[in-house]
């Protein structure tokens, strides 16, 4: 069985971006702000997707979406560990979504579905003007990510309301017809099944648009990037030897003088944050932090980001992060010239097994990245301990993890193993053979 592009033409399969726009707030009117934010949720921090302001449900190609202040309430630890002054910062208002598609294109559309709330949204930041160019402000305004990461490249919102759709209705006719199935092989069943999504599709009850390649500039940009990036680190690998016992030197002598500041979480925060959590199957996170003074750790992070990049593009783009498989979306942006991080992700189930996933299997790289910045859990030799003193990782993530006012997500009640499970459902129909034993493996999908 064979699935065509809805309009007739060659399919291409679309890459999925994002968008992030921070910008400073007047933060005399922050409340003001956060009430109206509110006036957008269904539920606390829940985004209502038909709300006025910017209604997200019309928006087909928008996977997640969220709003939230980045007030930063761990400014005085560069005092407490280092004996620094506190530092100034804005505290600014951030906008970011996950889509499919060009950037131009669907921030051209935002603005023409929402370009009314979104006015009304940015008047509480700083230097907006009311008869601004808004599409020239809110590019103006747009941070991009030090590194971003994609469960599933290619896999598009369209395709998980098919494929969740095609999974629906082969349930309700199986549960519907329990009777003609009784004393059909496995096979009759799958054929019944594929006769069944025929039918469907004529009628155009159900529709599954053929994947098809990444569009050409992509994947030329892709390869330049698989190939160029080893190229660059083989170019400079003498002098990473080179500098290698200088950067053990200096990062032990830090270890050691870095202080810890991970104490219990203030309940009232706490219970804040857990206000807005577990009321889907999928769940957000936003955390911001100061970087550890100097140069050292600044530019030690940005070279492991860049790497990370590397992988997230190449490596982990097929359903798991390392051996994480239960993010969406992920992105770490630099802030203030590269003083402060944010870090924001979409995951599935709670808080503390989202953390817990971490932990156990990919401790180094939370230590890689995070224990650059103040207060993280004292590591050794950069990937030891740190986020393995399990309890005071959980306390310094809760401090530095930001209510978020406004969260949408475009496909409640699917977690990634629903999407992978409904990818394969598809597949089970589109093949043109399957042995007895893979026909009974996918029936027991259902």
């Amino acid at each position: 069985m064979r699935f065509h592009a809805i309009d007739g033409s060659k399919p291409k399969m679309t890459p999925q971006s994002s968008f992030m726009i921070i910008a400073p707030l007047d933060v005399r009117r922050t409340d003001e702000l956060r009430s109206l934010l509110v006036s957008m949720n269904s539920a606390p921090g829940n985004a209502n997707p038909k709300n006025e302001i910017i209604p997200f449900g019309r928006l087909e190609d928008l996977h997640f979406a969220r709003l939230v202040i980045l007030e930063d309430q761990t400014l005085d630890d560069i005092t407490t560990a280092y004996g620094l002054p506190r530092r100034s910062y804005p505290t600014y208002l951030a906008f970011l979504g996950d889509f499919d598609g060009d950037t131009n294109r669907f921030l051209k559309e935002l603005v023409a579905q929402a370009g009314n709330g979104l006015r009304q949204i940015f008047s509480f930041c700083e230097d907006f003007q009311p008869d601004c160019d808004l599409l020239s402000w809110m590019k103006n305004h747009e941070q991009r990510p030090a590194t971003m990461y994609v469960n599933w490249a290619g896999r598009t919102m369209r395709q998980i309301r098919e494929e969740d759709a095609l999974r629906n209705g082969l349930e309700a006719c199986l549960q519907n017809n329990a009777s003609v199935f009784v004393g059909k092989s496995p096979r009759e069943i799958r054929d019944t099944l594929k006769e069944f999504v025929r039918s469907e599709t004529i009628a155009g009850r159900l529709r599954l648009t053929m994947p098809g390649q990444m569009p050409l500039t992509w994947r030329i940009r892709n390869l330049l990037h698989l190939v160029g990036v080893p190229l660059v680190l083989l170019f400079f690998t003498p002098l990473f030897i080179l500098y290698l016992p200088f950067f053990a030197f200096q990062l032990r002598r830090r270890e050691k003088r870095d202080m810890e500041i991970a104490p219990r979480v203030d309940s009232v925060h706490a219970e804040k944050l857990a206000d807005l959590e577990d009321r889907d199957v999928t769940n957000q996170f936003s955390a911001l932090g100061s970087l550890k003074p100097g140069p050292f750790r600044r530019w030690t992070l940005v070279f492991f980001l860049w790497l990370v990049q590397y992988t997230t593009r190449h490596i982990y783009n097929r359903g798991h992060l390392a051996r994480v498989p239960s993010i969406h979306f992920a992105r770490w942006v630099f802030l203030d010239n590269k003083k402060r991080l944010i870090f924001c992700s979409n995951y599935d189930g709670s808080l503390e097994s989202y953390m817990d996933d971490f932990i156990n299997k990919v401790a180094f790289g939370l230590n890689l990245v995070f224990s650059n910045g103040i207060g993280y859990p004292k590591t050794d030799w950069l990937v030891f301990h740190g986020a393995k003193d399990e309890q005071k990782f959980k306390y310094f993530i809760r401090r530095h993890e930001l209510p978020t006012e406004v969260w949408y997500n475009g496909h409640p009640g699917l977690t990634n193993f629903d999407l992978q499970r409904n990818r394969r459902v598809r597949q089970g129909i589109e093949r043109q053979s399957m042995t007895d034993a893979e026909i009974r493996e996918w029936l027991e999908l259902f």
